[in-house]
């Protein structure tokens, strides 16, 4: 699971903008997604996970904070402005008491999986 993070990192990802279902679960917050049909090419959204970079260990950590550091400022927005586009997303990251702002890495897996890697501001 941490490989796949770290290598399916992107800037923006396709996003189905389907209704949720909160459920939470630690040390994440997972979220069931409705069954939707997804936008052509886009992966349908299952579930939802929100981890801390903290939470992480150091090794994936390191390999997180590594790629934020090579990804542009304009990377990021597109990134931040696809999660605000999508109900589903900011609902989840709303219930933690976060924002897209707080994001710096996110991941779309084939099975619906998306995994939002989150650092509060310092």
């Amino acid at each position: 699971m941490r490989k796949m993070m770290i290598l399916a990192m992107c800037a923006a990802f396709p996003l189905a903008t389907s209704a949720a279902y909160a459920q939470t679960a630690a040390p994440a917050t997972q979220q069931p997604a409705s069954k939707a049909p997804a936008q052509s090419g886009a992966v349908p959204i299952t579930t939802i996970n929100i981890v801390d970079i903290n939470e992480l260990p150091e090794g994936t950590k390191t390999q997180v904070n590594n790629a934020v550091a090579k990804r542009s400022d304009k990377d990021i927005q597109q990134l931040r402005t696809s999660i605000d586009a999508s109900p589903q997303v900011s609902a989840a990251l709303k219930e933690k008491g976060l924002t897209s702002a707080a994001v710096v890495v996110a991941s779309l897996d084939s099975k619906g999986l998306l995994t939002l890697v989150t650092k509060k501001p310092s």
